[in-house]
């Protein structure tokens, strides 16, 4: 409540300097926000006099012509010879858009997987190898296939795409296909920007909007936002933005209870045994008093500022500040078995997620030719913790036939059972990134144009991860660290460089040949400490047995360093090394350091590194005025990385596009769409293999057809709007269990095909579409009335593109989309419609109008676990919204 009066405060005083003597005249529109000059507005052009009748009488088309900046030019989007779909300042408005879960649904070619607000993983035309248990979102997985742009700067992060509130956006522009030339690594599939309203000179003006709302099987929820433009001198203006969200909670966590120890009969160990050869008899654990409704909660804080400053009447300097920190309660996800959004869930599960940005961009000529500098240093640490009973389950019924959990170790000092050996999770990631691009653009208008620049850009994670089993004994724990079963300490740094340059040549007035390359080399490392702990025994000399409680000597201490440049233990000689004095552990917080490599008497980080080449060659041919046709082939890389334990290291893969679109307008009727064909080399292929531990390898190829198209209409007071993507993507050639090609045929014993050729990509449906119908007319005097009704179809899809696996410990083969379930199809219908005055507005809305389930994610906590746990959308929500403008 102190921060939701803080921001209330905050957006009163912001309205009480906008006094109305220095109030401009608001520009009357049907809804959105204020606009800004050039591109910074609505992108809307300066229609003809009976359009500007029409938006006196607020009967506002969405868009007449929209001005981008995906090609790092200002252009017309009818120009651009790519997939781009921009949805604009007006529209983010009147779909009530405000994070990443609403404006996917207007993006028919992207698809996500999702946890929880902050941990997600994006993809676009299909292109996606998860596994079912969203290996690729792990702070140790690969890098991303699809960019994140907030302006001018890259805000791809490892571990989970930023949900940025969206308010005072100028547009959102999604460009389908690689953009390997002009945005680089991570945008092997696509690229996603954000472009928010810069400040405007000479103007006072802001608006302030809220919204209160219920969620059917849920609680209420609201928004406040405010954003206010201040001139602060002639050549100086400062625009800022607040806001708070209130989701809320529709989820259940129900009674729940487990019983453990119920196999003790088939102990190793003898009878009702557990390895200390004490009595073990069965114990029931429940969550009594953790019960509550609507128990996933999210809180959305935050606020963006920016100066634009003309230094003089070629140059220009725009740093901006963004700030925003979400806290989550419960799960997202709930159990279809235990019933409609319903979860049994064993401990609190409190998430935080904060970040804040602080970025610069210069814009100005050197001569005739235009010279931006683009930089950021990003800041995201994040803290929670997890519930991990599922994992406990899961051992204790695949060891079954030998005892379920009196298979391994877990026992108090004493050597008695655990009242209670579930897991939790305790974990901290520290995000770190830093970014720099330069480049030139030489003038537009000339027949032969060059955009060349150069980019760096570094980022960092430090991750902690504190899997606890409370009470067990601490020779039986991670060193140090009493407790703990296994722990993760770990520093993750990724490192780019690049030199880019795109040159387009108008052989002939209707005819435009664009030729782009980009050479990038890339130093990604990783050290730290992952595993288990070594039993120091009763002579501190590591020979304790058991060696920890899963009995492992795989990872973790047995594996760290020592002086005498030796792993402390050698599985295949059963030796230890001659000093057992560790070397000082690298990363702060760990017993020791196992994973990284020893260099003249130090541990150093593992490295992958590699450089290489990517394109983009276009043709782009206009027949006749607002006629357009382009073929485009191009390339996209993603780069390599590092595993942990004993599993070598990842080559980069690269999507190679072949693609035809066109681009047409006709009237108020505006159509555009593509073709394409794609081949997918090596791709990154993510899981969780033993011990859960992510596991990445270069799997086989795929290929992916599709086609793409949108289209939209705009007379008096209608604006018609609609999208549509077909994508067919298969895999060529099968991938066995063991993932590493050393049997091509899986004739290896124990070796089995996981994935067979031509199975279908997971997540992304093989049809999704939406669209939107709005009609605004003339009410009465000066106010005016609008309808509006949108629908968006997804098809359904695979969750998992493995389509066998092997339960550890019982080894019963699987297919996890049989006990996960595929994503289900799902049509979503959204309502609104209201009245706007001059300067003020109010709109009734309903979204998800029939309370349908869509499948968001379908996963499962661990590798070898079969519970299905879906993340659905957000139930029918009923609302009322009203802002004010000054």
């Amino acid at each position: 409540m102190t921060t939701l009066r803080a921001l209330t405060l905050g957006l009163l005083a912001s309205t009480a300097i906008a006094t109305p003597a220095l109030a401009r005249n608001a520009q009357p529109q049907t809804t959105g926000k204020s606009p800004a000059p050039g591109t910074n507005a609505t992108d809307v052009t300066a229609p003809p006099a009976p359009v500007q009748q029409a938006q006196a009488n607020a009967n506002v088309p969405d868009q007449t012509e929209i001005i981008i900046t995906a090609t790092k030019r200002e252009e017309n989007v009818q120009n651009v010879p790519i997939n781009v779909i921009a949805i604009g300042t007006r529209r983010l408005d009147q779909l009530n858009i405000s994070n990443f879960e609403d404006y996917t649904k207007q993006l028919p070619s992207v698809a996500y997987l999702t946890t929880q607000p902050g941990q997600t993983t994006v993809y676009m035309r299909g292109v996606s190898s998860a596994g079912g248990t969203n290996a690729e979102g792990n702070h140790s997985g690969p890098l991303p296939q699809v960019g994140t742009y907030l302006d001018e700067q890259p805000v791809t992060t490892i571990g989970g795409t930023l949900d940025i509130h969206i308010y005072d956006v100028a547009r959102i522009e999604s460009l389908s296909g690689p953009q390997g030339t002009l945005y680089g690594a991570s945008s092997e599939a696509g690229t996603i920007r954000l472009i928010t309203n810069k400040p405007e000179l000479g103007i006072t003006t802001g608006r302030i909007d809220g919204e209160i709302n219920a969620v059917d099987h849920g609680s209420v929820g609201g928004k406040l936002e405010g954003m206010i433009n201040l001139p602060i001198a002639p050549k100086i203006a400062f625009r800022a933005v607040a806001f708070y969200e209130r989701d809320a909670g529709y989820i259940d966590n129900i009674f729940g209870s487990r019983t453990y120890y119920v196999y003790a009969a088939n102990s190793l160990y003898g009878p009702g045994l557990n390895a200390a050869g004490n009595p073990v008899t069965p114990v029931t654990v429940t969550n009594a008093g953790l019960e509550k409704n609507n128990f996933n909660t999210t809180d959305v804080y935050g606020g963006r500022a920016a100066l634009k400053v003309d230094l003089d009447d070629n140059w220009t300097a725009t740093p901006t500040f963004m700030y925003q920190k979400t806290k989550s309660e419960g799960v997202f996800f709930y159990d279809p078995k235990l019933g409609d959004l319903k979860i049994d869930r064993f401990r609190p599960e409190p998430f935080r997620d904060r970040f804040w940005q602080a970025a610069l961009t210069v814009q100005g000529k050197i001569a005739n030719f235009d010279v931006t500098y683009a930089g950021a240093y990003m800041d995201r640490p994040n803290s929670g913790e997890n519930d991990y009973a599922d994992y406990t389950d899961a051992y204790d019924r695949n060891y079954s036939a030998s005892g379920g959990l009196l298979y391994f170790y877990y026992q108090d000092a004493a050597g008695n059972q655990l009242p209670n050996p579930q897991q939790y999770i305790r974990f901290t990631n520290h995000f770190k990134k830093m970014s720099h691009e330069l480049r030139i653009a030489s003038p537009a208008d000339k027949p032969f144009r060059v955009i060349a620049g150069a980019f760096y850009q570094h980022q960092s994670n430090f991750i902690h991860q504190d899997y606890i089993v409370d009470g067990l004994a601490p020779d039986l724990s991670v060193n140090g660290f009493p407790g703990t079963l296994w722990l993760t300490q770990q520093k993750r740094v990724d490192r780019d460089y690049a030199l880019f340059g795109e040159a387009s040549w108008d052989i002939v007035p209707k005819l435009t040949l664009t030729a782009g390359g980009r050479l990038f080399r890339y130093d990604n490392s990783l050290i730290g400490f992952f595993g288990f702990g070594r039993n120091p025994g009763p002579l501190g000399d590591f020979t304790g047995s058991p060696p920890n409680a899963a009995g492992s000597n795989r990872t973790g201490v047995a594996q760290c360093w020592t002086v005498s440049g030796q792993r402390l233990y050698d599985r295949d000689t059963d030796t230890y090394a001659t000093n057992l004095t560790f070397v000082p552990p690298v990363v702060p917080g760990s017993p020791c350091t196992d994973l990284g490599d020893f260099v003249n008497g130090k541990v150093v980080p593992k490295h992958a590194k590699g450089s290489g080449f990517t394109h983009r060659l276009n043709l782009q041919w206009k027949p006749q005025a607002n006629l357009m046709f382009y073929a485009t082939w191009s390339r996209g890389f993603r780069p390599g990385g590092l595993n942990r334990r004993d599993i070598p290291a990842y080559d980069p893969d690269f999507l190679t596009n072949y693609e035809i679109g066109w681009k047409t307008s006709f009237g108020p009727l505006r159509w555009n769409g593509d073709i394409f064909h794609e081949v997918w080399k090596k791709f990154q292929f993510a899981f969780l293999g033993a011990n859960s531990l992510t596991e990445i390898h270069n799997g086989k190829d795929a290929r992916i057809n599709g086609l793409e198209t949108d289209l939209s209409y705009a007379h008096g007071g209608l604006t018609l709007n609609a999208a549509a993507a077909y994508t067919d993507a298969k895999t060529k050639g099968t991938i066995c269990t063991n993932a590493d090609d050393t049997t091509p045929d899986c004739s290896a014993p124990g070796d089995f095909p996981s994935v067979p050729s031509g199975t279908r990509l997971p997540i992304t449906p093989k049809f999704k579409a939406t669209g939107t119908a709005r009609y605004s007319w003339p009410a009465w005097a000066d106010v005016n009335a609008h309808v509006q009704g949108s629908a968006t179809y997804r098809g359904s899809a695979p969750s998992s593109l493995r389509t066998a696996i092997a339960l550890t410990g019982s080894g019963e083969i699987l297919n996890p989309n049989d006990f996960q379930g595929r994503l289900r199809s799902s049509t979503l219908v959204d309502f609104f419609a209201g009245l706007d005055w001059p300067k003020w507005n109010i709109e009734a809305f309903v979204t998800n109008v029939f309370d349908v389930r869509d499948d968001i994610s379908r996963q499962t906590a661990c590798a070898s676990c079969t519970r299905a746990l879906v993340v659905p959308g957000r139930p029918r929500t009923i609302g009322l919204r009203a802002g004010m403008k000054f």
